[in-house]
């Protein structure tokens, strides 16, 4: 009666049987370690290229509502906003939406700044004093744009951190002159670090009072009078943000005189983290399905590899049958070592794929990261792939008539 071979016994043969073929096994493990490595990678990009975004919208602020020209087709279609958001609207939204706290208009314009022999293309927005804490922006050094600065349309300007570094280097900047489209402006204050916002880099624009950059730099519209790039609107609370965007558009709809579509969009950050979710989501997905394909091919290999394992020891399959081994043996055997391949392959990739997230968090602002559950289903993805590959050859070791095999003797 064949007896049963102990777990113990059938791991040692297969480990004896796979380092008897080194090279033959690290070339199989090759496209399991490689397929592990590119999910946990990929996987781990797409979670950091979500986490930037929300760290990044966070800025804006939980209860800002963001009033643009222009509706979803138009912007979608890229045609040109149209310039009917008016100062005067902010100035309505202020006065007769209840849910409000502050409103802070800005026109925004791209122009060349000069301090003496340098110069640079630089972000000008034209703001009013409520920007600050709309926004929740700080300032660095000296003092930022008051009323009076308004008022006066005074010639003043506060520059982000890394436009002073531009211009000024390490050089004192408050109290400096700059000329901004062949206008002279006085450096009253430097802005505190912000960072990016989809690439906008916040830190690199310079602020002016809004009337001074209707009078001196844009000038007003024929049509329309004071155009805004857009308003920002802080309301009360976070709880009042749903119904001071509905208030808002209702009162932009009326001002408007809309019948049909919209001439303009209301946005919360609410709404932008959902879009970027559902974006960054997507994109994970797909980076991991692209990993996946890896794994699979790894599979594959195994697959490949064992089958030639199985005409290659036919004789010792056939030895091992006349002296008593059952069939289960033979496909315990065969699974085993595909499973080896497979978890071993798994944990060298996962240790790889780690490594990369992390020099790919320390080389650029990308916050790459990984979950512990993505790791333990990713190894246990490779133990079943292995598993699953290796079912075949095993098989067919299992069902090989010893009589047959060794006749090869």
């Amino acid at each position: 009666m064949a007896r049963k071979l102990p777990v113990s016994e059938i791991l040692y043969m297969a480990y004896r049987t796979l380092k008897s073929n080194k090279l033959r096994s690290l070339l199989t493990m090759l496209g399991i370690v490689i397929g592990n490595a590119s999910v946990i990678t990929l996987v781990g990009v797409g979670r950091g290229a979500q986490k930037l975004a929300e760290n990044q919208l966070s800025n804006l602020g939980a209860n800002v509502l963001f009033v643009v020209p222009g509706n979803n087709d138009t912007r979608r279609r890229g045609v040109a906003f149209p310039k009917n958001l008016v100062l005067s609207d902010s100035e309505a939204i202020r006065t007769q939406v209840p849910t409000v706290k502050r409103v802070a208009p800005q026109i925004t314009s791209n122009e060349v700044i000069q301090y003496e022999s340098k110069s640079t293309s630089s972000s000008i927005s034209g703001i009013t004093p409520e920007f600050l804490p709309v926004r929740s922006f700080e300032i660095a050094k000296g003092r930022f744009i008051n009323s009076q600065d308004v008022k006066g349309a005074k010639s003043v300007v506060v520059v982000g951190p890394d436009l002073k570094s531009k211009l000024f280097l390490n050089s004192q900047a408050i109290g400096k002159t700059i000329r901004i489209k062949d206008q002279s402006f006085e450096v009253i204050g430097i802005m505190a670090p912000k960072g990016a916002v989809f690439g906008n880099n916040q830190d690199e624009t310079a602020y002016i009072p809004l009337s001074t950059m209707v009078s001196r730099i844009t000038g007003k519209d024929p049509t329309y009078g004071i155009s805004l790039s857009f308003i920002s609107v802080e309301a009360i609370n976070e709880n009042s943000t749903r119904a001071a965007k509905f208030q808002i558009t209702n009162l932009l709809r009326q001002r408007h005189k809309i019948i049909r579509d919209d001439d303009f969009a209301v946005r919360s950050q609410k709404d932008a983290l959902q879009i970027v979710t559902t974006i960054t989501g997507g994109l994970t997905l797909m980076l991991g399905a692209i990993g996946g394909v890896s794994l699979i091919v790894g599979g594959i290999g195994i697959m490949n590899i064992m089958l030639v394992a199985v005409n290659e020891r036919t004789q010792e399959i056939g030895l091992r049958k006349a002296l008593g081994a059952r069939q289960s043996d033979i496909l315990i055997q065969f699974l085993i070592e595909s499973l080896i391949l497979a978890i071993l392959g798994g944990l060298v990739g996962t240790i790889g794929g780690l490594s990369t997230v992390k020099l790919i968090a320390l080389i650029s602002p990308l916050p790459a990261t990984i979950g512990s559950n993505i790791i333990i289903l990713t190894v246990i993805l490779s133990g079943s792939i292995g598993l699953t590959f290796g079912v075949l050859p095993a098989n067919r070791a299992a069902k090989l008539d010893p009589i047959v095999a060794l006749r090869s003797l």
